[in-house]
């Protein structure tokens, strides 16, 4: 939890941390990922047969799966996104050659159904991820979903669990987490419904899966968290869900300070969200021993549909801008942690992606770099910060965030502690041409600290394939005097907790007054 007072812009800035001030648990599904079938993210993607690049069996992009294993994904989410809409599963299994190939009405494409359930679930073995499948409820069936769940889960002697086995798999998948539907409130879907149907037919399915499956967590399918869909349908379904899913893009046409602070509209939607399902919970008398639903935010990233068309692929080359953005996003994702159970990048390759292939290997673009920092050193628990700093007060996207007071200050800031003590602090500095020397309470004892920054020669530069402008350089400081955060950069700022107890530094913190 970070808290914020604006000061004048001529006064030194100030972030306090308070390492004693445990405020939630970091879920480590917050840093999952999300393969659709659109563009090369599947084919040419995560999997290639008969590349140099490939697993020779399975025609996994080894290159891939290494550069994945690296941000110890945890979560995967398949097959969709909008082509869920008119999947059928049960085209993607059994002998290759015997796979229909279809119209994707979705992205206007031609599935092959040579990647499939079983392909997807063995790559996440690999990978040493959990899977997390969504059901198509616009053209799919009910049936077609309970099918699904005894093909994936079922160990007894059943007809899907055997035709498993017929395929060459004896032990269940035992898939956890199942999306009821994808965006089914969108007027781009095929089977689009109203928030009274849509929660009609969730009830109904709930029921009937949680029957075949008492294991297995149903995630339901929201909106962008502000809206009447989420009221409607979190207070007809709350009974049979683990987690609300919503989705928020950002994006700003290259401006560079609407569109690092845009990410501020999901942080405002998660704490709506989080009312809602508290409301829901108190409206329908769910008892205090059911498991607190939490959020799902199963799409979010930096997305400019005019740069990247999903229609053209929807590959992206972004920039240092952007990249401070994503990290805006996983600081609200540290900060929100009490609210947030799973949270995955759209998408995990090649499609508005962090991670691009080529026929030679792999680059990575300007947005891996924060999200690396963040999966590797940005666990544990979420703790306390105060921050003072001067604050962005120009125009913003969406136009909503001044008119409902969310802050914009100058320095983004969440910091963690994990479970071997060491303390995580992310500040980015949105500000595109001043550097701030900033005091920083709650080291009184440290002696060194670890620092990785991302920054580069300015917020318009790029990654390519063989350029690397941005990437991460680190460094050590000392914990002496005032620290710089220099103009359009993220910095992570890491140590081992001294004083784990109650209390820290509490007598250096009272410098906090002097402000």
């Amino acid at each position: 939890m970070t808290t914020f007072t604006k000061i004048p812009e001529d006064q030194t800035p100030c972030i306090s941390i308070d390492v004693s001030r445990r405020v939630a648990k970091i879920n480590r599904n917050i840093y999952g990922g999300f393969t659709e079938h659109i563009g090369r993210c599947i084919y040419g993607g995560l999997y290639e047969p008969g590349s140099a690049l490939s697993d020779k069996k399975t025609g996994f992009r080894k290159d891939v799966l290494a550069a994945l294993k690296e941000l110890k994904v945890p979560v995967v989410r398949y097959p969709g996104g909008n082509f869920v809409a008119t999947y059928h599963w049960m085209d993607g299994i059994g002998p290759r050659e015997k796979r229909p190939t279809r119209p994707e009405l979705a992205w206007r494409d031609t599935e092959t159904n040579q990647f499939g359930t079983d392909e997807f679930l063995q790559w996440c073995e690999v990978l040493g991820t959990e899977p997390y499948l969504c059901f198509n409820m616009g053209t799919g069936t009910l049936d077609e979903a309970l099918a699904w769940v005894e093909y994936c889960n079922g160990s007894g002697e059943t007809h899907y669990a055997n035709l498993r086995r017929k395929h060459g798999r004896e032990k269940p998948y035992n898939v956890k987490y199942w999306g009821l539907g994808n965006e089914v409130w969108g007027g781009w879907q095929i089977e689009q419904m109203s928030k009274e149907v849509y929660a009609t037919k969730t009830v109904q399915w709930a029921k009937a899966l949680k029957k075949l499956d008492g294991s297995i967590e149903l995630i339901l399918c929201g909106n962008s968290g502000h809206t009447d869909w989420d009221h409607h349908v979190l207070m007809e379904c709350i009974p049979w869900i683990s987690m609300h899913s919503i989705h928020i893009y950002t994006s700003a046409n290259h401006r560079h300070l609407p569109n690092v602070t845009a990410p501020r509209s999901a942080e405002r939607a998660i704490q709506i969200t989080s009312g809602l399902i508290d409301l829901a919970r108190i409206e329908r008398g769910i008892p205090p021993w059911v498991p607190r639903q939490t959020i799902c935010f199963d799409e979010w990233n930096v997305w400019d549909s005019g740069r990247a068309n999903p229609e053209r692929g929807a590959e992206e080359q972004y920039t240092l801008s952007d990249a401070l953005a994503v990290g805006a996003w996983l600081n609200i994702f540290i900060r929100q942690a009490k609210d947030v159970g799973m949270a995955c990048i759209a998408q995990s390759v090649n499609v508005i992606s962090p991670l691009m292939t080529t026929k030679k290997g792999i680059w990575k673009q300007t947005t891996w770099w924060p999200l690396l920092l963040f999966c590797k050193y940005m666990r544990g628990e979420t703790v306390g910060v105060h921050v003072w700093s001067g604050c962005y007060e120009g125009e913003t996207e969406p136009w909503w965030i001044r008119s409902i007071s969310c802050e914009t200050p100058w320095l983004d800031v969440s910091a963690c502690v994990d479970e071997d003590g060491w303390a995580g602090m992310v500040v980015i500095n949105i500000h595109p041409e001043k550097s701030f020397k900033t005091d920083i309470k709650g080291l009184k004892k440290v002696r060194e600290v670890k620092v990785f920054t991302v920054t580069g020669s300015d917020v318009e530069v790029r990654n390519g394939d063989g350029v690397e402008n941005v990437k991460v350089k680190e460094s050590c400081w000392d914990a002496e005097g005032k620290f710089t955060f220099g103009k359009h950069s993220l910095t992570l700022l890491r140590w081992k907790v001294v004083d784990f107890g109650i209390g820290g530094d509490r007598e250096e913190d009272q410098e906090w007054e002097r402000i």
